[in-house]
């Protein structure tokens, strides 16, 4: 199964009965393995979790620590970025080189590296001050 695939898999069960905005996403991680994720709404908005952030909890939680591709999957006009706390998650666990690929349901893609996605990333380097 191929990533776009499996993100537009999972995306069909998506938790979203507020915005009815379904989202997918589906990383291999650099061990080859696949984890998935979509979003999951709350009636307290904020207390939502992104596709995104669901895949890469999927990820830890199997065993493994780095992304080597990401696709994101949604019903939109365009491909649908990730959100900033999204970016900010996704480059904790993937090397700015890393391909995240954006689509829609009626086949648009965007391809973009995650130094694309974030450039002036944050990053533990900034808390050292030995």
């Amino acid at each position: 199964m191929t990533l776009l695939q499996a993100a537009t898999d999972v995306r069909l069960r998506a938790y979203a009965p507020y915005s009815r905005f379904l989202v997918g996403a589906a990383l291999r991680s650099t061990s080859g393995a696949v984890y998935v994720g979509c979003n999951v709404e709350n009636v307290a908005y904020p207390e939502g979790t992104c596709a995104e952030a669901g895949a890469i909890a999927a990820m830890i939680a199997g065993g493994d620590t780095r992304i080597a591709e990401l696709f994101v999957i949604a019903d939109s006009p365009e491909p649908v970025p990730p959100c900033g706390g999204c970016r900010q998650k996704i480059a904790e666990f993937a090397d700015a080189g890393v391909k995240v690929t954006l689509c829609t349901t009626d086949g648009a893609q965007r391809t973009l590296t995650v130094g694309e996605l974030l450039p002036g990333v944050f990053t533990a380097a900034h808390m050292d001050r030995t």
